[in-house]
């Protein structure tokens, strides 16, 4: 006995430094950039570990919301992850809700159309043809409607709505209430945990997306934050320059840290209000069905 507890004890504390040690290098590189968006010039040029900023300054962030482009994007970025968002819950839990019912005529064959859509797709030059003759090249419903769902969302969704209990809707059924009432009213309230899942992912993916913006937008006013962000990343001579003019108290990689602190705010304060529906939803969502 005092043996096996001795070996318990051992792979606790073993297993308290491996994860400790994990967290600190999962957690070290934002704390970093969250260090250098407040550090001076002097700090940010020091080679070495930073975990305080020393001498806290805000220049970097005022520079950046000096800068037009920031509030465009943030404009487009905002714009599309609402939208968005709310169009791929409703067209999600529609198309959802309509597969977990049994008397769905062809059931299994449309079912069997939107497994297809996990493995194959029409591949990005055809999709952009697509997309110019509807018209919708250069604008930003061409960002928003490609992700209105997913073959992947609606799978689990349809399976967290089959596993409620029948007799819910078959107590509105008698209490006579109408299909859609039954729909919105009695499920949809029922599916929030589910709900929040799809919304979490829809909404970190519309406002971390960057490519689709750079093939189906020409930039200017329809450019997005995480295609500002990217530019300034890589540009180094071009928007970093024009930054730096505006405060000398600055540097390229200050500027940067702001910049990626300013883009990834608004999903860290909405993501906790989310979090405690996130593992039940997909759990029940992925198994049952």
């Amino acid at each position: 006995m005092v043996n096996r507890n001795r070996r318990w004890h051992t792979f606790d504390i073993v297993n308290v430094v491996f994860l400790t040690a994990a967290a600190f290098v999962f957690f070290y590189p934002f704390w970093q950039t969250v260090v250098l968006s407040f550090s001076t010039p002097d700090v940010a040029t020091k080679v070495g570990i930073r975990l305080f900023p020393g001498a806290m300054t805000l220049d970097a962030y005022k520079v950046v919301f000096k800068t037009e482009s920031i509030y465009v994007g943030y404009a487009n970025t905002l714009i599309r992850t609402i939208v968005g968002t709310c169009l791929t819950v409703v067209v999600t839990y529609c198309a959802a809700y309509a597969l977990s019912r049994e008397t769905l005529p062809y059931k299994r064959s449309i079912t069997f159309l939107i497994v297809v859509t996990m493995f194959f797709s029409g591949g990005l030059i055809p999709t952009f043809l697509v997309m110019k003759s509807y018209g919708l090249v250069g604008t930003l419903m061409a960002l928003i409607l490609p992700m209105t769902t997913s073959a992947w969302n609606i799978l689990i969704t349809r399976n967290y709505v089959a596993s409620i209990n029948k007799e819910l809707e078959e107590a509105a059924l008698v209490d006579g209430a109408h299909p859609l009432k039954i729909a919105f009213l009695v499920m949809f309230p029922i599916s929030m945990p589910i709900i929040a899942v799809i919304t979490i992912w829809s909404s970190v993916g519309h406002w971390n997306a960057w490519f689709d913006a750079l093939i189906y937008t020409n930039g200017g006013k329809n450019i997005v934050l995480q295609l500002v962000l990217r530019r300034l990343l890589i540009d180094t001579q071009a928007e970093t320059s024009i930054m730096q003019s505006t405060l000398a108290a600055t540097t390229g990689d200050t500027i940067k840290a702001a910049t990626i602190i300013v883009a990834i705010l608004p999903i860290i304060c909405v993501y906790p209000f989310l979090q405690r529906h996130f593992t039940k939803g997909i759990m029940v969502g992925a198994v049952k069905g």
